[in-house]
């Protein structure tokens, strides 16, 4: 989960008072604006249930009023407090957590429960209407439309909902999935262009898995149609007989047959990310980015128009961090630009960090962690949730809030419906997360806190100019990290 808090915003309350927001953003998007004082009794009530596992300094207050210079140490603090917070799986998935951004969202947005039609769309753009409540958690929603559906109980979380948006070349890309601290309506209603709700499998990085959903004709439904929708974008490969037995599969509407050769071919199941830029095996790398069956593949062209290829596997990642730095342009607008970065085991004994320029790191990173927590379940040998597995009826314990009465441009929600989905035009334009220059804004993995070895300038020449030093953020080694290296990539 990665966290900032790029800016405040001035406001006041009902009684006109003036007091100070803190813009949350979260996985790239605005999340909410929450006042100090609703913070301070967050971490009040974590410390509580929670004790020494909450280790993070908290900001302390203030008795007289902040100048600008002191609003902008607490907005640091802040962002750095729930950065080290977040670390914490257990903290996360706690109904406190959950409870206290799912609030703090509603609150920013001054919603109130209200019947909604969301449409949530398959990977192929067929959509399902649904009626909910526009402050429904990602969790109610999702059931919901697997009840719609009618997919088994036992095999709705082995889907998740994703955010999609509409980029100018036209193709609907995914940005992240919904977590559930979030109501999936308020979300898209605030998210700027056009945006859709759209279904995807997200605990079947091992196709060994994947066999108990095909055995389900819904499930298996939903599979092709997610395999169809890569193949055609080409994220799929294997030979062109292939593709042409294929493509006479899906005319006849052999869909068991089509899967069983769409599950042979090569990337199947990987979600591609655009074309970006990477350091490795040189400085500006041009390289297509997939993610999946516990690696992450990178295909480059040759100054002699060869591809070449090469994956780093999950296990062999030490750690890895997302880096979030923002300019000025010509234009006096503010630019940000997203980094991934991983250390990764190359050779016994020999670590590099592999850096990814991708404003869909943050996606990337989503899916490393994914990945790692899919290994741990099976692992530990826990089954997958389900949906009579969750406590609905029990009264999230979260603090009260200061209902914002004014709305900054950064968290203004004014938009309009579009035939396919929501769309929102958001006046402070700022759907990611700009942050302040050189400042590394998470570092994520799995496993026991630690602190992260920084590499050399001599042994990794990677970090000297394009990864700015670690803050004290907590930070997480990977318990499923093998000590075994490879030979060079």
């Amino acid at each position: 989960m990665h966290f900032s808090v790029p800016d405040t915003v001035d406001l006041k309350d009902k009684n006109g008072s003036n007091y100070t927001a803190y813009n949350v953003h979260i996985n790239s998007s605005y999340h909410c604006g929450i006042r100090y004082s609703d913070l301070y009794q967050f971490n009040e009530q974590l410390r509580k249930e929670f004790g020494p596992r909450v280790s993070a300094k908290f900001p302390p207050k203030r008795l007289l009023s902040l100048t600008p210079i002191q609003v902008e140490e607490r907005r640091d603090q802040l962002e750095k407090y729930l950065q080290a917070v977040c670390q914490d799986p257990e903290i996360v998935s706690s109904s406190l957590f959950v409870g206290f951004f799912l609030n703090a969202q509603k609150e920013s947005m001054k919603a109130s429960p209200e019947s909604v039609q969301l449409y949530i769309f398959l990977m192929k753009g067929q959509k399902v209407a649904l009626t909910i409540k526009s402050t429904d958690r990602t969790d109610d929603v999702l059931e919901t439309f697997m009840a719609e559906i009618d997919l088994s109980e036992e095999l709705v979380y082995y889907f998740g909902l994703f955010l999609m948006k509409r980029t100018e070349d036209g193709e609907a890309r995914i940005v992240r999935r919904f977590q559930n601290y979030e109501a999936p309506y308020l979300t898209v209603k605030q998210e700027t262009g056009t945006c859709r709700v759209a279904v995807r499998k997200t605990l079947l990085w091992d196709l060994q898995i994947e066999e108990k959903v095909l055995q389900d004709t819904i499930g298996m439904n939903l599979l092709y149609v997610q395999a169809a929708s890569d193949l055609e974008k080409g994220w799929t490969h294997g030979p062109k007989e292939a593709h042409n037995k294929l493509a006479q599969l899906k005319q006849k509407g052999s869909k068991i047959e089509f899967l069983q050769l769409a599950r042979s071919l090569k990337f199947y199941g990987y979600i591609q990310f655009k074309p970006c830029l990477t350091n490795y095996p040189e400085e500006d790398t041009r390289v297509i980015i997939s993610i999946g069956n516990r690696e992450v593949n990178f295909r480059l062209q040759t100054p002699n128009n060869k591809v070449q290829e090469g994956s780093f596997k999950v296990t062999r990642m030490r750690c890895w961090r997302i880096t979030s730095t923002s300019e000025i342009n010509e234009n006096g607008e503010k630019v940000e630009h997203l980094e991934l970065a991983f250390e990764y085991l190359l050779r016994k004994d020999q670590m590099k960090w592999i850096i990814i320029y991708s404003d869909q790191a943050i996606h990337m990173s989503l899916c490393l962690q994914s990945i790692v927590d899919e290994i741990l379940r099976i692992k530990d040998g826990r089954p997958v949730k389900r949906p009579k597995d969750r406590s609905k009826s029990k009264k999230e314990a979260t603090p009260d809030f200061h209902r914002l009465d004014s709305v900054s441009s950064a968290a203004s929600m004014e938009g309009e419906n579009e035939k396919e989905g929501k769309v929102v035009t958001n006046e402070n334009n700022n759907s990611s997360s700009p942050s302040r220059p050189g400042q590394i804004e998470q570092l994520t993995s799995l496993g026991k806190t630690s602190s992260v070895k920084q590499a050399s300038a001599g042994k990794t020449q990677v970090l000297k100019q394009k990864v700015p030093q670690t803050s004290n953020a907590a930070v997480k080694t990977n318990e499923v990290f093998e000590g075994i290296g490879d030979d060079d990539l």
